[in-house]
């Protein structure tokens, strides 16, 4: 069988393809991030991922089949406990994370925020609630632009989000600060990702930029990144893989301002002489439109993906392998704008892979990771099932 000796790994970060068994726990029922959001839509225009074989996927349904897929293709369930980013991500390279991260529905306890504004030297903080992004900084960026004072705030994810107006503090300092969060968030307080959020714009107009920065608890290095590292080989993170992973098995990354970036800068990369694991995160599906309930805009983002599709293939090497995923869902389609607790597609293609496998349902994310490892030849996972023999 011929060697893989490179695989471009393409998170599209928040594409489910349907609930969970256990999506009530979470308050997810009858979430279905793709086929929701095409029923809403009427219909989404990617025939080169359902020429991969999106729609054959079991459960996949209103999204149009092919006869003869030339991609392997299936979903995968998620084990660890929780939804977000951070869990998913490390699940899909062999970490197992049983205990959720800590939520804080109330906002922070007055110990946090206290000792927050003691080692930052900020004059108090703003807000310290549950809130949406755009919304927050719409109610309270005068306030912050005339005080000084950071905006504080949290979703149902477990994350400790910093707001500030780029011309008020500076995004260096801003990234201090941050870093000054994630250095007292520790023990039961813990959480997946400090994130700086900074903005610009004229009062009624405020914008976000793309200077977003995660600054994420460090993952365990039994992970797929790390094998691969240790065995001499590239592990290049697009997109915010590099802070998702804390800079964790991470040999060169570069930060990028949306999908289509995301997208140029992976292919840029294929172009080089790279070993290893291309990992990239497409976050627009959803920062930009899964949490902003706007189907449309997710729809239209699948499909921009699906465009540059052939792009990315006819630059696969004869030895690389090109894997497609998600890290969970955010239904655009249901009342809540939180991340949904969702199968998410798993789809390989590359010359040496086999055609129309269909790999059903796997149990875990870290199949992916599992796979990779006997793809590449380096140590095995301790999650998941190795797929590479059905495919090769």
């Amino acid at each position: 069988m011929g060697k893989i000796n490179r695989v471009i790994w393409i998170v599209l970060g928040s594409v489910g393809v349907g609930e969970l068994p256990d999506a009530a726990r979470f308050g997810d029922e009858g979430s279905n991030t793709l086929c929701n959001t095409a029923k809403a839509v009427g219909a989404i225009h990617m025939p080169n991922l359902i020429k991969l074989g999106m729609g054959n996927i079991d459960g996949v349904h209103g999204i149009g089949k092919c006869d003869e897929p030339e991609g392997c293709y299936g979903r995968l369930a998620e084990i660890s406990n929780g939804k977000d980013t951070t869990i998913g991500h490390w699940e899909m390279t062999g970490i197992y994370t049983p205990q959720p991260f800590p939520v804080y529905p109330d906002g922070f306890s007055d110990e946090i925020i206290d000792d927050f504004i003691l080692r930052t030297g900020v004059p108090g903080v703003l807000a310290n609630i549950p809130a949406s992004g755009t919304e927050i900084i719409a109610e309270l960026g005068d306030e912050h632009v005339r005080t000084g004072k950071p905006i504080i705030y949290t979703s149902a994810d477990s994350v400790f989000q910093v707001a500030a107006h780029e011309e008020v503090i500076p995004v260096n300092r801003l990234y201090e600060m941050c870093e000054t969060a994630r250095e007292l968030l520790t023990g039961k307080n813990a959480v997946a990702r400090v994130i700086a959020r900074p903005f610009t714009g004229k009062s009624g107009a405020y914008v976000r930029t793309a200077n977003r920065r995660d600054f994420s608890l460090k993952p365990s290095s039994e992970n797929i990144l790390c094998y691969v590292k240790e065995a001499g080989m590239d592990v290049v993170g697009v997109g915010k893989i590099e802070d998702i992973f804390a800079g964790v098995g991470i040999t060169e990354a570069v930060h990028t301002k949306n999908n289509q970036h995301g997208i140029d800068v992976t292919l840029e990369y294929m172009k080089k002489p790279v070993k290893g694991i291309i990992y990239t995160n497409l976050v627009e599906f959803d920062s930009m439109w899964g949490h902003r309930n706007d189907f449309k805009g997710y729809a239209k983002g699948l499909e921009e993906f699906d465009a540059r599709l052939p792009e990315i293939m006819s630059s696969l090497n004869e030895d690389d392998c090109l894997i497609i995923t998600a890290d969970h869902g955010c239904d655009p389609t249901t009342p809540s704008t939180d991340h949904s607790r969702e199968y998410v597609p798993l789809i390989m293609y590359g010359r040496h892979l086999r055609s129309g496998v269909n790999l059903a349902t796997g149990k875990t994310f870290a199949d992916i990771a599992a796979t990779i490892a006997d793809m590449l030849e380096v140590k095995q996972v301790s999650v998941g099932t190795s797929r590479l023999k059905e495919i090769i």
